[in-house]
């Protein structure tokens, strides 16, 4: 998936209650940075070389949606399982098992032999980062409190703006100078030295509870958006048989996830926080915000590259403004929160994020990176950058104090759950007739059709905010 936004909304340490800032706390940040860095920059690295993995495996445009959408799919499917596992057998223990799965995980796509292997190690590397993502948020919210907190999620969330926009120009340095490989192996060192700082962060305390974790709710949950991925991916090649099959398996499986979460003692999913129209509205928001996000920008790096002969660095390079206005920007975006509330914000911001993606479906036919890409990526950016601190607002918000860190996940996961379903629907935008995008003509017509319905998702997001978010 892509993360040119840097962090998903609510996907900060805020969301969860301090335990104590006791112990030494010296090696909790540079920890967590790393750690959460591998997960940042994944999706972003990863969609500028897949042009080269497609070359180099020799394989079609749907298994490179398979590519992007198994880490998405274990992650969005996981991440609320990771989160209470974290609670219940310790944030530290936990983060490190998610680093380990991470490193095995990412050496697997390094050495991988085929596309097969490749999808299946991705997969393990969303699982593990399902982990490690609510893990290392929530040890720096368990760790600090009063008045060093407000400086550690400074330098966390600085150190995280710095990551994710440095990760495209450096794995697309990497897939040019190196392999597509490279962009694997680099996260061994990575993840090896924020283990070895890991040893050095205080035992936490956790959950003494003895109900079983949601394991049924998390099954049904992969069921779900696997069948509704892999129908639309189907769909996508012109496979329509196939297509219905995996949705006449997906229905009935949503029945099942909610009654298996009415019914669990400690659901995955506690579905009475929807009850409340700000959140219910703020997650649907989220869903339509990061599809348009993560669906415009898996075809950019294809189009630059296969149609308009970039090389991988500069198609990395390309998407850097993206990252560094919404680095530069979420503070001031914060701070408009508190003058005005969220509500204007949300309804402008997606606005103005259409007007990009539109300008971008325009402007496709422009070769020139500086009048036909960076203006719209501009505009786009922006718009994200207003909607996000407010989003995140919101749902804290209207989710009770002491479900902030369910509320967190839950947002989390819509974010990761609208980029899969979005990336699983990118073959329909060729026709629903297989065609690569090695086809110049049709990555074109392709890409403009996928900016226009970003754009139409962005204006529905404001829509949404206008209907469930109340004024000020």
């Amino acid at each position: 998936m892509s993360q040119l936004a840097g962090r998903m909304p609510c996907e900060t340490p805020e969301a969860f209650a301090a335990d104590a800032a006791a112990g030494d706390t010296r090696w909790i940040l540079p920890a967590t940075i790393l750690g959460s860095s591998l997960s940042f920059i994944d999706g972003s690295v990863v969609n500028v070389a897949l042009p080269a993995m497609q070359h180099s495996l020799r394989s079609d445009f749907s298994t490179m949606q398979w590519v992007v959408n198994g880490y998405l799919l274990m992650l969005a499917s996981l991440i609320l399982l990771g989160g209470a596992a974290g609670d219940r057998f310790g944030k530290r223990r936990i983060f490190m098992v998610g680093l380990l799965g991470f490193a095995v995980a990412s050496f697997a796509c390094a050495v991988a032999p085929g596309i097969g292997w490749l999808i299946a190690a991705r997969i393990a590397e969303g699982a593990a980062a399902a982990l490690l993502v609510p893990a290392s948020l929530a040890i720096i919210g368990s760790a600090y409190s009063g008045d060093a907190r407000g400086p550690a999620i400074g330098t966390w969330a600085a150190a995280a703006a710095v990551t994710t926009a440095l990760g495209p120009p450096l794995g697309g340095w990497l897939v040019d100078a190196v392999s597509w490989r490279a962009i694997f192996l680099i996260n061994l060192p990575v993840a090896a030295l924020a283990l070895l700082f890991a040893f050095g962060i205080p035992a936490d305390r956790h959950s003494e509870a003895t109900g079983a974790l949601d394991l049924r709710g998390a099954g049904l949950g992969v069921l779900v958006l696997g069948a509704v991925s892999y129908g639309l991916i189907a769909l996508g090649q012109g496979c329509d048989v196939a297509g219905a099959i995996a949705f006449a398996i997906a229905i009935p499986a949503v029945w099942f996830f909610v009654r298996t979460e009415q019914r669990a003692d400690a659901p995955m999913l506690p579905l009475a926080l929807f009850s409340n129209r700000a959140f219910a509205g703020a997650n649907g928001m989220t869903v339509l915000l990061y599809a348009a996000l993560t669906g415009a920008l898996f075809l950019l790096p294809f189009l630059l590259i296969r149609a308009y002969g970039f090389s991988a660095t500069a198609a990395g390079a390309a998407l850097l403004p993206f990252s560094v206005i919404m680095g530069a920007g979420s503070r001031a975006a914060g701070g408009l929160v508190e003058r005005i509330g969220a509500r204007l914000p949300l309804i402008a911001g997606p606005g103005v994020t259409a007007c990009g993606y539109a300008l971008l479906g325009f402007s496709a036919g422009d070769r020139d990176y500086w009048s036909g890409f960076l203006p719209g990526l501009v505009l786009a950016a922006t718009g994200m950058t207003v909607a996000v601190a407010p989003l995140t607002t919101v749902v804290f918000g209207s989710a009770p104090a002491y479900d902030s860190g369910i509320a967190s996940g839950i947002n989390n996961a819509a974010a990761r759950t609208g980029g899969l379903l979005a990336v699983a629907a990118l073959g329909l935008a060729f026709g629903g007739s297989g065609v690569s995008p090695g086809h110049a003509a049709a990555l074109v017509s392709a890409y403009r059709l996928t900016m226009y319905v970003a754009a139409v998702l962005s204006v529905l997001s404001g829509l949404a905010a206008a209907r469930s978010i109340a004024g000020r």
